[in-house]
């Protein structure tokens, strides 16, 4: 098995890298520190085509593949992961869910602009009561048969993308009725922005990702048409499972890409600070923190190469995405603590990039599939 990048791909991936470095780097700390959306960088990783990449050209998509995304956000994450989780919860999270199960007038309604970066969408999932038991969804969705619309009641907790002013839509996942064993019937459904009944709160106060949108939504007798259903009525539960499986595998990427981001500050400081007489990268104690480091990192990296890899070829991947996503955000955690100690006071000063990997790795390990449930998932996949 070869892991080395074709040419297409480090074509890519050096593309994105420079962007991140010339363009994201000098401004993204001011974004952070005001805790503000970067629009001009959103609006030029859509003239890159980052939003469009793993879809195909008939939808006004890139052509690329999942793997060619995982790219991207590895090397955005390299330098800030606000910038990232933009991109990945747009294309993965918002773009997606359409693009996999929309009808045909849905995704020319909608796939188009999100493709382009013009437009961003929430995948409205999480409440505030249920977190990992999504099974527990209590927002319901009624359809009234004199209007032909459904009326939704309910709310949403920590959506991204979820309440910037180029936000068009979510995709909410609700109660549509009662299945024949008696479970809920989970559905999902596309609200767009402005909807009568639909309201966004104002932004969370985070401990980071402090450059991204990340919202609480309601839904008071929120009324959109019944052609808005996305997918098959009963089917939400399976649709946001395959969402979650692919996301995994992106957020899995964005965590190697902090490690690595962490590995690359390291290496600068210990070259450039002076204590007791030579440079720290001259210690051993320094040296072999940056080798785990960098240890970590490529370890992670191969964990989902391989994951995206088996999605691609059409196999199973559920197990090795977990896998991707827990180890790598496992790692992005450790390694943030170590480039903070590396860094030793200054690391605690947020001038410098590593005192945002620190504040915004715990996270990973949370998002999309908290490490218990991704415990979960490996353990009843070998168990059978």
């Amino acid at each position: 098995m070869d892991f080395r990048l074709n040419e297409e791909h480090e074509a890519l991936r050096q593309s994105v890298r420079e962007f991140a470095r010339d363009v994201v780097a000098p401004v993204i700390a001011e974004h952070y520190e005001k805790h503000t959306f970067p629009y001009d960088v959103v609006r030029q990783m859509g003239k890159m085509g980052l939003f469009g990449l793993p879809f195909a050209e008939e939808h006004g998509g890139m052509g690329g593949d999942y793997f060619a995304l995982c790219l991207a956000l590895e090397e955005l994450a390299r330098v800030d992961s606000s910038v990232a989780i933009t991109l990945e919860a747009a294309v993965s999270l918002g773009a997606m869910p359409i693009y996999r199960f929309g009808t045909d007038e849905q995704k020319a309604q909608w796939l188009p602009r999100l493709l382009r970066g013009e437009a961003l969408a929430g995948f409205g999932l999480t409440e505030p009561g249920t977190g990992s038991d999504a099974g527990g969804t209590q927002t319901r969705a009624v359809l009234d048969e004199s209007t032909d619309e459904w009326v939704i009641n309910g709310s949403k907790a920590f959506i991204t993308n979820s309440g910037t002013d180029i936000t068009a839509l979510v995709t909410v996942t609700a109660v549509t009725g009662t299945r024949p064993d008696g479970g809920k019937e989970l559905s999902t459904i596309i609200v767009p922005s402005g909807t009568p009944g639909f309201t966004v709160a104002p932004g969370y106060s985070k401990v980071g990702w402090n450059a991204s949108d990340t919202h609480e939504l309601t839904f008071d007798d929120c009324r959109v048409p019944a052609g808005n259903l996305l997918g098959e009525r009963g089917r939400g539960f399976a649709q946001f499972l395959r969402i979650l499986d692919e996301g995994r595998i992106a957020i899995a990427a964005l965590a190697v890409g902090l490690a690595q981001g962490c590995v690359d500050e390291s290496v600068r400081y210990a070259k450039e600070r002076q204590a007791f007489g030579q440079p720290i990268g001259n210690y051993q104690a320094i040296q072999f923190k940056i080798a785990d480091m960098e240890l970590r990192a490529y370890t992670a990296r191969l964990a989902y190469y391989d994951a995206a890899a088996r999605m691609l070829a059409g196999e199973d991947f559920k197990r090795q995405a977990a896998i991707a996503k827990l180890h790598a955000s496992t790692v992005a955690v450790d390694n943030a603590r170590e480039a903070t100690q590396i860094h030793g006071g200054y690391g605690f000063m947020n001038e410098y990039p590593v005192a945002r990997f620190w504040r915004d790795s715990k996270i990973l390990e949370i998002g999309e599939g908290t490490s218990e449930v991704q415990r979960m998932i490996i353990a009843r996949d070998l168990m059978g």
